[in-house]
């Protein structure tokens, strides 16, 4: 893994001109990283908050020409490697400053690198990160996937170039955009929407249900919940019973009725 710190020293006018202009726009995500494709052809790329006196937000993300599994490598992150991640933590004199972070899959931590690169395909990460006040740190992430040739030294000098301007635009999106909202926001909506039902859950059944609604996969309610796969399985057949629902799109078909009905 290399660390350094960011001068933007240089600039690029062409590309930082098409950032500007996406700044603020529902689009921002898959037009900036379409624009950066010619100096850093990275598969996906998001900004997100991590930290120990924070809750973890994921501010926006996107995908270039794959199946976009941001979410997923994001919920994945969630499940246990984002407590431990040091990757983009720095100590000392240096740490308010922008630093630039180039990582592959291999230096990872094992149960980082299974849970969000090997099972996503990722193979490695060029980030620039901020640590803010009270241990945030804001982080710019652009990925390699499997599929393409590792980033050389010209795609890690453009990176260092274009990285701090990159930063900024992504600060100023956060500011524009309407905020996204977070994982645990999302899993109050689902509950909430859930307790509209006529069937009663129990608050078991609550939680794995309003996990599957935000999209998570039934590994990773395990995790999240301390329970068994197996356990996570009871509970969605009891729920689903309750329901008198079989599968998943049932379930997101039912809900959706009953939020209409209570409009």
């Amino acid at each position: 893994m290399r660390n350094w710190l960011a001068t933007g020293a240089q600039q690029a006018p062409d590309t930082t001109v098409s950032l500007i202009e996406s700044v603020g726009t529902r689009g921002f995500a898959g037009a900036a990283l379409g624009t950066l494709q010619s100096l850093i052809p990275a598969a996906s790329w998001n900004a997100y908050q991590v930290g120990a006196q924070c809750e973890p937000r994921l501010y926006f993300s996107a995908s270039h020409e794959v199946p976009d599994r941001t979410t997923h490598c994001w919920q994945a992150y969630l499940t246990g490697p984002h407590a431990q991640d040091r990757t983009l933590q720095w100590d000392g004199a240096d740490a308010g400053r922008a630093h630039l972070c180039h990582i592959t899959s291999g230096e990872v931590p094992d149960e980082h690198r299974q849970r969000v690169y090997d099972a996503h395909g990722v193979a490695e990460r060029i980030s620039i990160v901020r640590q803010q006040s009270a241990g945030q740190i804001f982080a710019v992430n652009l990925y390699r996937h499997r599929h393409q040739p590792a980033f050389s030294d010209r795609h890690l000098a453009a990176f260092e170039t274009v990285g701090p301007v990159l930063l900024a635009l992504a600060h100023k999106h956060v500011e524009l955009a309407p905020p996204a909202r977070s994982p645990r926001d999302w899993l109050a909506h689902w509950r909430g929407r859930l307790q509209l039902d006529t069937a009663k859950l129990t608050e078991r059944e609550l939680d794995v249900c309003a996990r599957i609604l935000a999209g998570w996969s039934l590994d990773g309610i395990a995790v999240d919940l301390g329970v068994s796969l197996t356990t996570v399985k009871t509970y969605r057949k009891r729920a689903f019973d309750r329901m008198d629902i079989h599968f998943r799109n049932e379930l997101f078909s039912r809900v959706g009725m009953a939020s209409a009905a209570a409009a």
